[in-house]
């Protein structure tokens, strides 16, 4: 039986292939398990019954036989728990692929969260602008920091996982800045990622999903 995935069916042009759904279709694809799509629009209001399933009204929630949940890193550790191309049985292994994966959601992306709400939202804004040069010191501590654990290994661990679904798909959120220009292992690291065939079918899949225009909720 296939997953549902629930995305949405419309985003502004520079989010299209960015939106977190992204996340599970791409663990989906690794793996080879069958999912459809769910789209909702973006457009408020969002329809009350949504908030039942996601408090915030946000994408991706996934649908899985009677389980049914939300924020995409608990859909990617769900996913991964189905095959051990994503999730490793190996204790240790195990252990260290989910501990990147909340690394990656935790440390990692909250700054470049704030990156994109500094240069894109709210770039006008005298508080913005004073606050972009701490900010991009913050984020090129973490980076740097993420550069010494990854080391010359090609993944965050002794093979891709899960762990570089959430990575990568956070990194690549600073592919418009120098944040990874001037760190090219993890420049490296993301066109790895992205290199790959089941990254390459989702992102397909997800841009086909979107319409020309703005649909009404």
């Amino acid at each position: 039986m296939a997953v549902e995935i629930t995305a949405l069916n419309w985003v502004p042009d520079f989010a299209r292939g960015y939106v977190r759904d992204l996340r599970p279709r791409w663990a989906c694809e690794e793996i080879g398990l069958p999912y459809t799509t769910r789209l909702i629009s973006p457009v408020p209001p969002k329809p009350d019954w949504y908030f039942d399933e996601q408090p915030w009204g946000q994408v991706p929630v996934l649908h899985d036989g009677d389980v049914q949940l939300f924020e995409s890193g608990a859909i990617l550790l769900h996913i991964a728990e189905k095959d051990i191309r994503l999730l490793s049985r190996d204790p240790q292994q195990r252990a260290t692929s989910i501990a990147w994966v909340f690394a990656a959601l935790n440390s990692v992306e909250p700054g470049l969260f704030e990156l994109g709400n500094v240069t894109l939202f709210s770039k006008d804004a005298e508080w913005a602008k004073l606050r972009r040069p701490s900010l991009m010191e913050d984020i090129g501590r973490k980076l740097d920091r993420l550069v010494d654990a990854l080391g010359d290994r090609a993944w965050l661990g002794d093979a891709f996982s899960v762990a570089d679904i959430a990575m990568v798909t956070v990194l690549r959120n600073a592919d418009k800045s120098e944040l990874l220009r001037a760190r090219p292992t993890l420049a490296a690291y993301v066109e790895r990622g992205m290199a790959r065939p089941a990254f390459e079918r989702a992102m397909a899949a997800q841009l086909a999903d979107f319409q020309p225009e703005p649909a009404a909720a």
